[in-house]
């Protein structure tokens, strides 16, 4: 097929719409079963241990094939793995839903993972190719508030789901979306390819076992305890194997993650602030959704609608934060916007009581959404601007698995304080903990906010980092993405 027929089967508007439904998907899956955990054991029966896994296989399977899936993508064509990926996530959706016990359900969650994790790096990828150089930050920007929608809300409409209908059609929503975009993805994305090189079967196997160690010892650190032999050996194992990785992707010819990427500010930047930024989010979320029920007395669904300051801005802001980094550039709307989040959850670790009115939490909800909306959409430009068009594929699986590990380690690190400082005994103890929790969350937050700083402005060095040997040509059914001219933002 020729590149003017496969641009003609594209079109911007289309791409954003699936890639953005497709998106919200996958990461509204990471937390929409936390709220539907008590219904699933009274159903399917299990122990405590059973049902953490119910969350834990896929967050594990998602964080630690993100960067195999958008390697696969660049290889064989990402329309293809999209539209692979895009299948097994809604099959598995399915057998999540209909599954007779615990044991299956696990199951099938780790095989939602895996197709999430083929398909949702390579959301940004498609779209990305399918839209002008010139439109893209409002494009990331409503990509980014769906996105940001899916990760806040999943508590809200898991427990509306279950409270209203049944829990399995927190896994029976995906269906119906899945189905409807399998067609149009085939007929109105256009294919593209990364740079053809073949794939990087050890630098692989290095990183997804590294990054397996690292988030199972996370998912299991809380619940047997930090130094037990199997967690202490998963994360020594994990690290061990990530540093191998960068030592073998230093001296590769064709590696899968160059690590001369991360000689570029901007990508480097990026990266460090978005694995802070889900570390603080992420762990604050969860435990602010478990006070508003358990401490307040909210339903799931009065929980959800009163966390619309905070999980809805993205929907009304994000587009304006696009529109706003391609006037003034990246860094500063997302060093602002991760600064105004750290100043919400400073205030709220400031005034949450046992017995808190929700006016007094409201500011903190409002400043933590903005934040929120106005760190997604220029986030994601910032990845795919700081590194070449055949690079953007890997680009975005790094920057996916950087936010998965960190949203574990903030669950993980955040449980731990909770758990140090107070517990569930009562609502006065739940609080104790809480407290220094979203404290240390605002705190990690703010650390992201200095890391976006380090990102060069507009005009400066910082940008893509050229290769070491010539690029490879375009293969024929790829669609050129001009690199644009101001970089690094």
């Amino acid at each position: 097929m020729s590149q003017q027929e496969s641009a003609r089967r594209g079109g911007a508007a289309w791409a954003l719409v699936i890639t953005s439904v497709a998106g919200f998907m996958a990461a509204l899956d990471n937390l929409v079963v936390t709220t539907a955990l008590p219904s699933i054991r009274e159903d399917l029966g299990g122990a405590l241990d059973d049902l953490e896994w119910t969350v834990s296989a896929y967050t594990l399977t998602f964080a630690v094939l993100l960067m195999f899936g958008a390697a696969l993508g660049d290889r064989f064509g990402r329309r293809r793995l999209f539209l692979a990926g895009l299948s097994v996530f809604t099959l598995a959706s399915a057998a999540a839903a209909m599954a007779p016990g615990i044991d299956s359900l696990i199951a099938a969650r780790a095989v939602q993972g895996v197709g999430a994790a083929v398909m949702m790096p390579l959301t940004l990828t498609l779209l990305t190719a399918a839209v002008p150089a010139e439109r893209r930050g409002m494009a990331y920007g409503i990509w980014g508030a769906v996105n940001g929608l899916a990760v806040a809300s999943g508590p809200l409409i898991g427990g509306s789901l279950t409270e209203h209908v049944s829990w399995q059609w927190i896994f029976w929503l995906n269906v119906p979306l899945g189905v409807a975009l399998l067609p149009l993805a085939r007929f109105r994305l256009a294919e593209s390819h990364g740079s053809g090189a073949p794939l990087d079967v050890p630098g692989t196997l290095l990183a997804s076992g590294g990054l397996f160690g690292i988030v199972y010892g996370l998912v299991r650190g809380p619940v047997v305890g930090w130094s037990g032999a199997v967690v202490l050996t998963s994360l020594f194992a994990g690290a061990a194997l990530l540093v191998g990785f960068v030592l073998y992707s230093s001296r590769a010819a064709n590696p899968m993650l160059p690590m001369r990427l991360f000689r570029s500010r901007a990508f480097a930047g990026i990266n460090a602030a978005s694995l802070l930024m889900f570390l603080g989010m992420f762990g604050s979320i969860f435990l602010l959704s478990q006070y508003m029920q358990g401490v307040l007395g909210y339903s799931p669904t009065e929980a959800g609608l009163r966390m619309l300051p905070w999980t809805g801005m993205p929907m009304l802001v994000a587009p304006v934060a696009g529109i706003l980094s391609d006037r003034i550039g990246g860094r500063p709307v997302v060093a602002a916007g991760l600064f105004f989040q750290a100043a919400g959850l400073a205030y709220l670790s400031w005034v949450i009581t046992a017995d808190a009115t929700y006016g007094v939490q409201l500011p903190g909800l409002i400043l933590s959404g903005i934040g929120m909306a106005l760190y997604f959409a220029p986030a994601s430009a910032l990845v795919m601007a700081s590194v070449r068009p055949t690079e953007q594929g890997i680009a975005s699986g790094a920057n996916n698995a950087l936010r998965e590990v960190g949203g574990a380690l903030g669950i993980a690190v955040m449980g731990s304080i909770f758990s140090a400082q107070g517990g569930y005994e009562s609502a006065q103890i739940f609080v104790d903990g809480l407290k220094p929790a979203v404290a240390v969350g605002a705190g990690v937050v703010a650390l992201a906010g200095a890391a976006a700083l380090l990102i060069p402005g507009r005009g400066r060095t910082g940008g893509p980092v050229e290769p070491l040997t010539a690029a490879p040509a375009a293969t024929a059914t790829s669609v050129p993405v001009p690199v644009p001219q101001k970089t690094a933002r």
